[in-house]
């Protein structure tokens, strides 16, 4: 993530945060007084988002001297140190709380990703995430699933065309919405197709689309759908997928299966902040 769009969402974070003054650190803590804290890990998983909650306290205060036992990727375990921090107490209570909903939110989208990515590697699978992210947390959120092994799906609307169901619905058919997608874009843009049944992946096919996306399949249709496809185009499982029934689907050989629920709900990695 460019370091000015890290800066702007920390700065929006603090100031949601601290608003006119953090009343209870202002009246007792006065002066410069330094002070060290650690970071501790609560639980085992994978470390994400140690520049963001650097910088979330260098932004209050630019002396603050920071040692990281763990980089972003490295495993951590309960009880163990991630960091240790050495500055005026003020910005360390000030910053505490965006710093650690962070890193915390960020290191449990890496270690839920690692979970999936471990079942599916087995089978030769890749996992994606979706655009079910939290606003303007996109590029972290996403950041944090390639940590975790994954891959990224699309960005934003912008550097992929997917046709999804409404576009299907508006446009009148697969066909059309292909149709149309490619009188605008040429053969530059990469052309990805929502489908629903066997017809749909069929229809997909003919219009030669790049990837071809099995929503809400059921597992008996997906070997039928797969072997239609037969590496014609990209693979795509999507929809209801968790790590109870992921290796189910995994077994299915499709080329990706991506998940909403790394980023759109997932549980933050337990940390906290002790001042010694």
């Amino acid at each position: 993530m460019k370091k000015t769009l890290l800066k702007s969402l920390i700065q929006k974070a603090l100031i949601e945060d601290i608003g006119s003054g953090d009343i209870t650190t202002d009246s007792i803590i006065t002066g410069d007084k330094i002070h060290t804290a650690n970071l501790i890990a609560k639980e085992n998983g994978i470390i994400c988002g140690t520049d963001a909650f650097k910088e979330t306290f260098l932004f209050l205060e630019p002396k603050i001297k920071f040692k990281f036992f763990k980089n972003d990727g490295d495993k951590c375990v309960k009880s163990g140190i991630i960091a240790e921090l050495i500055g005026p107490a003020q910005a360390i209570l000030k910053g505490e709380r965006v710093a650690l909903n962070i890193i915390q939110h960020l290191s449990g989208i890496a270690t839920l990703t690692s979970k999936y990515v471990e079942i599916a590697g087995k089978y030769g699978v890749q996992i994606a995430d979706t655009r079910k992210t939290l606003p303007n947390l996109r590029y972290l959120q996403k950041y944090a699933v390639t940590i975790g092994g994954g891959r990224n799906h699309r960005m934003g609307l912008y550097d992929m065309a997917l046709i999804k169901d409404n576009h299907i619905k508006a446009a009148g058919s697969i066909s059309k919405a292909v149709e149309l997608v490619r009188k605008k874009t040429g053969f530059s843009v990469k052309i990805e197709v929502e489908t629903f049944n066997l017809n749909d992946v069929k229809e997909a096919l003919s219009n030669r689309v790049e990837v071809i996306m099995l929503d809400n399949f059921k597992l008996s249709d997906i070997d039928k759908a797969l072997n239609l496809i037969d590496k014609k185009a990209i693979s795509e499982i999507s929809g209801n997928v968790s790590l109870d029934n992921l290796e189910e689907y995994c077994e299915k050989k499709p080329d990706i299966i991506s998940v909403g629920s790394l980023t759109h709900s997932v549980k933050a990695l337990d940390m906290s902040l002790k001042i010694k």
